[in-house]
């Protein structure tokens, strides 16, 4: 992954194209294996701690997909905060035509055309969610989860992606949230003055965010002073995307 740090976990989705009857038990004998590989601890540690819930239907649904599966369900019953971490996802292994078919997918759910006042709400409940669900009672401040931190950035750019990209598809690359936010600068769609800055606050929040986890820290968090302009940058961005504090 373009954006991973030393504590992430992977997020898997597995998809397969075979006519095969027995083609699901199959593929998901073959999943749980690789999933194991990954997971299994060893003298040396574990490789990846993994999380296979973004597939659709989450922890209810079916270990393995079909093409056909998934582009349905991307289609037509996905959330919204789905279709936000499909603004991430990429094919990394397998079968190199069912990448292409999992990347042209990707690329017909991207640029469907939205209702933006709904994708707005979407996306600010699924953040108010998260906020909720990291509580950080000291004084300390979160470079992931508080406001200005590095969730604010990464929401605010994937809001964009799914805002713009039917009129801009060239959104949908798969760059990593700096690069996107100088290609949404370079189309006007957040003044240069905001992006940028709030680009190299990202990159600042991720060195620090490497830094506190190589030092065995359970959370990432620093004095606020350490980050106060940081943070700010990515509170304008915020401001300027969703018009909100």
């Amino acid at each position: 992954g373009k954006e991973m740090g030393y504590a992430s976990d992977l997020d898997l989705v597995f998809l397969y194209d075979d006519p095969h009857p027995d083609a699901q038990a199959i593929y998901a004998k073959l999943a749980k294996r690789l999933n194991t590989w990954l997971t299994t601890m060893t003298g040396a540690g574990a490789l990846y701690e993994t999380d296979l819930r973004l597939r659709p239907d989450g922890a209810a649904g079916l270990l393995v997909s079909s093409t056909e599966a998934f582009e349905d369900y991307q289609l037509h019953h996905a959330w919204t905060w789905e279709h936000q971490a499909l603004t991430r996802a990429r094919f990394v292994c397998g079968d190199a035509a069912v990448g292409r078919r999992f990347d042209a997918i990707r690329q017909s759910v991207l640029c469907q055309a939205r209702d933006r006042i709904k994708l707005k709400q979407d996306v600010l409940a699924m953040r108010q969610k998260m906020h909720e669900g990291h509580p950080n009672p000291g004084p300390l401040f979160d470079l992931k989860h508080d406001a200005g931190g590095l969730v604010d950035l990464e929401f605010a750019v994937q809001f964009l992606v799914l805002a713009e990209a039917a009129r801009h598809p060239e959104m949908t690359a798969n760059i990593g949230n700096i690069a996107l936010l100088r290609r949404a600068s370079e189309l006007g769609l957040v003044a240069a003055e905001i992006a940028l800055p709030a680009a190299d606050a990202y990159r600042e929040l991720r060195r620090l965010q490497h830094q506190v986890k190589l030092q065995g820290a359970e959370y990432a968090r620093v004095e606020p002073d350490q980050v106060a302009g940081t943070a700010a940058a990515v509170r304008r961005l915020w401001q300027a995307v969703f018009g909100e504090a």
